[in-house]
């Protein structure tokens, strides 16, 4: 199946998973929804039949409550029947809002407090290094997330340790829980941030184009540094009343009606 279907598939399950609990991270989920699918569809070593594979690749999603577009993904990857994405935080689900590494097959860390998930990517990246099992290690990270003084520590010892199985992205749709990043707290320039810590750093101009990001992977790989992948992504992308809505898309109402007519508009793309 090509790619960009899959997107568009895991674009409608993240619209139906969130339309059928009638609220969630929309606007977040639906901007990262290119690079999840280029990770578990093409350049992550994993195995669905296996989860707990030993030497297998790993995605931290720092940003946690993106949760349901990593289960959408997770689902389309064959981890678990996409049935159960209409569970989504319900009573007794395996899919809560933010992701549980000890409730969800495929999900390799726990996140929702900011900055924590970051940290464990660090944590892992080092472990696998001393095991030698030759995993690469991703995290993606929000670009409101990015203000937690935690995601610089975590950085610094990163790029202290030329920690080169270590790739990260970020989610830079400019837009957090209450406001712009620029008027809440400018991460600008991330770009030379990033590199002040030692990390290779590759801006990825549409965060949406798969060929872009797919290039901007396979360069990471190559790198004898972390790297970081900043992706510049439209919050909500591909559903017009979450694109409309800017930050309001953060978590919002999300109607049967309005679910609807987003999967019918996610098709027709």
């Amino acid at each position: 199946m090509q790619l960009k279907q899959i997107c568009k598939d895991v674009r409608e399950d993240i619209v139906t998973e969130i339309g059928t609990l009638g609220v969630g991270h929309i606007g977040g989920c639906l901007s990262i929804v290119e690079v999840l699918v280029l990770l578990y569809f093409k350049h992550m070593n994993i195995d669905p039949a296996r989860p707990d594979m030993p030497g297998r690749d790993r995605l931290v999603i720092s940003k946690g409550h993106a949760g349901p577009a990593a289960y959408a993904v997770l689902a389309n990857r064959g981890y678990f029947p996409k049935s159960e994405l209409l569970t989504l935080n319900k009573n007794g689900t395996n899919l809560p809002s933010h992701c549980d590494m000890n409730k969800t097959p495929g999900i390799d860390m726990t996140a929702g407090s900011l900055g924590q998930g970051f940290s464990c990517a660090v944590g892992i990246a080092v472990g696998s290094k001393l095991r030698k099992d030759g995993a690469t290690v991703y995290a993606v990270l929000g670009d409101g997330e990015s203000q937690e003084g935690q995601i610089w520590e975590a950085a610094m010892y990163a790029g202290a340790k030329k920690l080169n199985n270590l790739i990260a992205f970020t989610d830079y749709n400019g837009m957090q829980i209450d406001g712009t990043t620029d008027e809440i707290c400018t991460l600008n320039p991330l770009d030379k941030k990033w590199k002040a810590f030692n990390w290779n750093v590759i801006t990825v101009e549409d965060g949406h184009d798969l060929d872009l990001i797919d290039g901007a992977i396979s360069a990471a790989k190559k790198s004898k540094k972390p790297t970081m992948i900043i992706l510049k992504t439209v919050k909500g992308k591909g559903v017009s009343f979450a694109e409309q809505a800017k930050v309001g898309s953060h978590s919002m109402s999300v109607s049967k009606e309005q679910m609807a007519a987003a999967v019918e508009e996610i098709r027709r793309a």
